[in-house]
C-alpha cells in the first residue's frame, strides 16, 4: 500500500455522513488516505452512522478496509504531524467550531490541529468543512483568519439545481465538491 498523501480528520460536529462518503470516494479512486478522529468525532460518527464497533475505520466507512491507514488523534508521530514528510492535504470533515478556533489560534493539542498547523505553515492544502449554524461573530472571524492563512472553507451546502432525489444525492454533491477542492 502506498503511503497516504492526504489525511481525513473527523471531529465532533454533526455530519459524519460526509466523512463516510468522502472516504469511500477516495478509496474508489485508489487515493492513499490516512484517517484520524477526535475523541468526540468517534462518538458522533458511531452515533450518526449507527455503528457499534471499536474500530475507527469501520465506524466511519461502515466496514474494515486495509487501504485506509488509521492514525490515533493523540499520536504526534504520524507523517502528517511534520512538514518533513511528503504529503499533500488535510481535510477536516465535519469540522467543529472548537477545532476551527484551536487551529486559528495556533493551538496544536492533537494530531488534527497539528496537521492543520503544518498544512498552513508548509503551504499545503487545508480544507475545512465546518458544520455549524448559525455562525457567531467569533466563528466568522476564526474562519476568516484561516481563509486568509490559506485554508479552503467549504461548508457542506448541497446544490439543488440537479434536483436531488435522496439524502445520498445531497451528500454526494458535497463529497464531490471536497474531492474537486483536493484535486482527486
Amino acid at each position: 500500500m502506498a503511503t497516504p498523501t492526504m489525511l481525513l480528520a473527523v471531529t465532533g460536529a454533526s455530519g459524519a455522513i460526509y466523512a463516510r462518503r468522502l472516504l469511500g470516494r477516495l478509496i474508489e479512486r485508489e487515493a492513499p488516505v490516512g484517517l484520524t478522529l477526535s475523541e468526540q468525532g468517534f462518538v458522533v460518527a458511531r452515533a450518526e452512522l449507527g455503528m457499534q464497533c471499536d474500530d475507527p475505520v469501520e465506524a466511519v466507512l461502515g466496514q474494515r478496509d486495509g487501504r485506509v491507514v488509521y492514525y490515533p488523534h493523540d499520536r504526534f508521530d504520524s507523517p502528517f504531524a511534520t512538514g518533513s514528510q511528503p504529503w499533500d492535504a488535510v481535510v477536516i470533515v465535519p469540522c467543529s467550531m472548537g477545532t476551527v478556533g484551536r487551529i486559528a489560534a495556533g493551538v496544536s493539542n492533537d494530531l488534527i490541529t497539528r496537521a492543520a498547523d503544518v498544512a498552513l505553515k508548509e503551504r499545503r492544502q487545508l480544507i475545512l468543512v465546518p458544520r455549524e449554524t448559525p455562525l457567531s461573530l467569533i466563528h466568522l472571524r476564526n474562519l476568516t483568519a484561516l481563509a486568509e492563512a490559506g485554508a479552503v472553507i467549504l461548508p457542506p451546502s448541497p446544490g439543488f439545481y440537479d434536483q436531488p432525489q435522496t439524502l445520498h444525492d445531497l451528500v454526494d454533491f458535497v463529497a464531490e465538491r471536497i474531492m474537486r477542492a483536493v484535486g482527486k
